[in-house]
């Protein structure tokens, strides 16, 4: 479906192709990589989250190291995305490769190079589609919502577009990862106050590909201090109703999240690509 909806060529890759590029890396190389990830990263002190506390410069350390190796993968392979998934075994070399990969996917996202998580393909396509829009496109899907207020909480754990993040992006060392083996730092941020679109690649019953598209604001507000990425969402008409309309619509649970309002955009390509196309909830424009 990828190659003829849009002319891809999908590489098949193992974790032990990353596992030869992080087992190449130098001690200098790490300390330039910590450098510039204490540059960019907010260090908190640990918030209500029991599992959620400072990062063990020890595994930031292999995080740097494995951020590394995966820059050099994207370069081996000439990768312009990458979507992953590693279970892991508890206590085996590839679970900790393969539970270490946030840091260094969220740095690869913020360069235009998106990383998904879940092994989603279709959610690492529309991430790279929104970020040669100049909106970033982060991994995300919908967290709780308050319906007192007004917004469902959007984000998701794993890799994100630090390029969007609403001031600098924390780092969490979480003593279990959210879905997965392992534990490691995890990246916490909040997207950028103001406009955004949700950017869902779904598939139909006949083998079609289709875009999901609403958008809304990110609001200012506190999110939860977990090491996952969070952001007040409010859609028209109200949360409710947009929850529902979205989830009608047959999205897969994840989506690309981005700034701006892309929806016109974004429909002159689905027309051009021949792939259908529902919007939920619109701003620009007017309101669907």
């Amino acid at each position: 479906m990828f190659t003829s909806h849009f002319g891809l060529h999908v590489e098949h890759l193992e974790i032990d192709d990353l596992q030869q590029c992080v087992a190449e890396v130098d001690q200098s190389a790490i300390e330039e990589r910590l450098e510039l990830i204490r540059n960019l990263f907010h260090f908190p002190p640990p918030g209500s989250d029991p599992i959620a506390g400072p990062v063990d410069p020890e595994e930031l350390s292999w995080a740097a190291r494995v951020s590394i190796g995966m820059d050099r993968l994207i370069d081996d392979f000439r990768l312009s995305g990458l979507a992953y998934y590693y279970r892991g075994r508890p206590g085996t070399l590839n679970e900790r490769l393969g539970c270490s990969l946030i840091v260094g996917s969220s740095l690869l996202t913020g360069r235009g190079v998106p990383i998904a998580g879940e092994f989603d393909l279709k959610t690492c396509a529309a991430m790279l589609i929104m970020d040669r829009l100049g909106a970033g496109g982060s991994f995300a899907e919908l967290h709780p919502a308050d319906f007192a207020d007004g917004f469902v909480l959007v984000g998701h754990d794993g890799p994100h577009h630090v390029g969007i993040a609403n001031g600098p992006p924390v780092l969490r060392g979480l003593s279990v990862l959210h879905g997965k083996a392992g534990r490691g730092p995890s990246v916490e941020f909040a997207i950028r106050n103001g406009p955004i679109t949700m950017f869902g690649l779904t598939q139909t019953m006949n083998g079609q590909f289709k875009f999901v598209l609403a958008e809304g604001q990110s609001l200012a507000g506190s999110i939860p201090a977990t090491g996952n990425t969070n952001t007040r969402g409010c859609f028209r008409p109200d949360i409710r109703t947009f929850i529902e309309r979205w989830s009608l619509a047959g999205p897969t649970h994840h989506f690309a999240l981005g700034v701006g309002w892309k929806i016109p955009v974004l429909e002159k390509l689905a027309g051009t690509l021949g792939i259908p196309c529902q919007v939920v909830a619109r701003e620009s424009g007017g309101q669907d």
